[in-house]
């Protein structure tokens, strides 16, 4: 599954356009303004997008821009890397404008985040959201309408969990990204915002990586790029001048992160080890923007190649393949470990881009489903058939919040699978990935302990606070792993989310599946929210 090879749309069945319309009407009916924050379609022949709400719509255009960034629309600005990109105009505006406002610097920080809990259309920003919204339609599977809830909306009808993501607004986007070690200049936490896309260029420009040809954002020739295929950029003004680059980088996912709430918790002094970090380097206050979806699959394999949903293969934690006429599930136990099998052979993992400019490296992969070219990997244990050490049973883990551990299944999942995953990062640094002595040039490790907590009961609750605390305190471990290596002054590290989470509100539930029942139009829903007109 891949991007057809100027980055445009892929060409799909032909749908009914006035089914398509049926279901849009039934979406936007007042009744389901409580819930249904936007909704969207494409032209895909005329690279089109339209963005409707219950108070307007927008329609707009995308074209090659030989110098534009895309992140906002009807502006362009100097990338700084030569590379070309899309252009976003708005060609048609009806009542409000939902896309107007994307600002990424809304809600931050943490006191402003909960001095506007469940912010309605009209307070909320959309960071890139027309090159978010455009990228998805260029996947060849991508749906005929997707669907975005509310900041609000509690799936009460889908389990109910307090913590919520998925959409295109700012806090449900925001991830956190912490720069720190060799080569990073010590800033503290600086008032700017990034993508998630950037960090793969950013890594492997921090690792010194020479630039060659691949293919730049809107899917031409890019004779700069570090990434096979290339969406992001690397990050301007993190590097110190007078530091040698590191020989190696160590990167952590933690999945779900409320950046507002980690940044708040290290500053009061409850993440001392994110902290150790960050007195070492620099966070993007304004945190680093998920693509659409911002759900966990799609933007773990963003992270690690530098290319949106709509392009890299994974678009979704669940779709449906048209042409297959099959759905595809990547995010879930049953299918981590194959998932890439979906990966699109025109992008590249950093993994690889290591590799193939440094053939002689090791790159360790620990609990992350995007592996690809990883010398080890969790996942690679598990398709290989091979034995990992099981975790110590809950009232023996350390670092694991018993309150919690005991009673909410999901948080002792967590705790022993990042248990598991700590104990094989320190293994990387202590007996080397290749079992030779050689250090990880490249090593990523992937916790889920916030994810499942902040889900849980929201991102403000005591056990997000706990899940924070667990995770670091297993961080430090594994800096310490670093340090006893002898390698920690020419180590950079970074730490990410997949995603933000935002907490939504217990009294607003409903779902839109009667609505979309009543319109008389057959269709599948996917993942609540990626809408195929006419499949059953």
């Amino acid at each position: 599954m891949g991007t057809s090879g100027t980055g445009g749309a892929a060409r799909t069945p032909s749908i009914d356009p006035d089914a398509v319309a049926r279901v849009v009407d039934a979406l936007l009916d007042p009744a389901l303004e409580p819930i249904v924050e936007l909704v969207i379609t494409a032209d895909r022949a005329n690279g089109t997008y339209e963005a409707r709400a219950v108070d307007g719509r927008v329609r707009f255009h995308r074209e090659a821009d030989g110098r534009a960034e895309g992140g906002e629309s009807g502006e362009s600005s100097d990338r700084g890397d030569g590379a070309t990109a899309w252009r976003f105009l708005d060609v048609e505006v009806e009542g409000r404008n939902p896309l107007a406002d994307t600002a990424t610097d809304r809600f931050s920080p943490l006191a402003d985040e909960r001095a506007h809990p469940w912010p309605s259309r009209t307070e909320q920003s959309y960071p890139h959201a027309h090159e978010h919204i455009a990228q998805v339609f260029d996947h060849p599977a991508a749906p005929d309408v997707i669907c975005l809830h509310t900041a609000a909306h509690n799936w009460e009808d889908h389990g109910g969990e307090r913590g919520e993501h998925g959409s295109l607004g700012v806090v449900q986007a925001r991830a956190p990204l912490v720069l720190a070690g060799a080569g990073i200049r010590r800033d503290g936490i600086v008032p700017r915002s990034c993508r998630l896309v950037d960090v793969a260029p950013t890594v492997l420009a921090l690792l010194g990586a020479e630039p060659g040809p691949g293919v730049g954002p809107d899917g031409y020739r890019f004779d700069r790029a570090l990434l096979r295929r290339q969406d992001g950029i690397p990050l301007t003004g993190i590097v110190d001048d007078d530091a040698e680059p590191p020989d190696h980088v160590v990167g952590f996912l933690w999945d779900g992160c409320n950046a507002n709430v980690l940044y708040d918790l290290v500053a009061r002094g409850e993440a001392p080890n994110v902290a150790r970090l960050l007195d070492q380097g620099l966070a993007f206050g304004h945190g680093a923007m998920a693509s659409l979806p911002s759900v966990t699959l799609a933007n773990h394999t963003t992270v690690l190649t530098g290319a949106h949903p709509g392009h890299h293969g994974i678009l979704h934690n669940a779709w449906y393949d048209r042409a297959t006429d099959r759905q595809i599930i990547t995010n879930s136990p049953a299918t981590w470990a194959t998932a890439m099998g979906l990966l699109s052979p025109d992008v590249e993992t950093i993994h690889q881009a290591i590799h193939r400019r440094w053939p002689e490296a090791h790159t360790v992969s620990v609990n992350e489903p995007c592996d690809v070219g990883a010398d080890y990997s969790t996942f690679e244990e598990l398709r290989s058939g091979r034995d990992i050490a099981r975790p110590p049973q809950p009232e023996d883990l350390p670092f694991a919040t018993q309150r919690f551990v005991r009673p909410e299944k999901s948080y002792e999942w967590s705790s022993r699978v990042d248990h598991t995953g700590m104990t094989q990062a320190i293994d990387a640094w202590t007996d080397g990935a290749g079992g030779d002595g050689a250090l990880p040039r490249f090593c990523f490790v992937n916790f889920t302990l916030t994810d499942a907590a902040f889900h849980c009961r929201g991102p403000y609750d005591d056990m997000a606070r706990a899940s924070v605390h667990d995770s670091d305190a297993r961080l430090g471990r594994i800096l310490d792993a670093v340090e006893r290596s002898g390698a920690w002054d020419r180590t950079a590290f970074f730490l990410v989310a997949d995603h933000g989470m935002e907490d939504t509100n217990p009294e607003v539930t409903g779902d839109w599946s009667t609505a979309l029942d009543a319109c008389g139009v057959p269709y599948r829903d996917e993942a609540y929210g990626f809408i195929y007109v006419g499949a059953g």
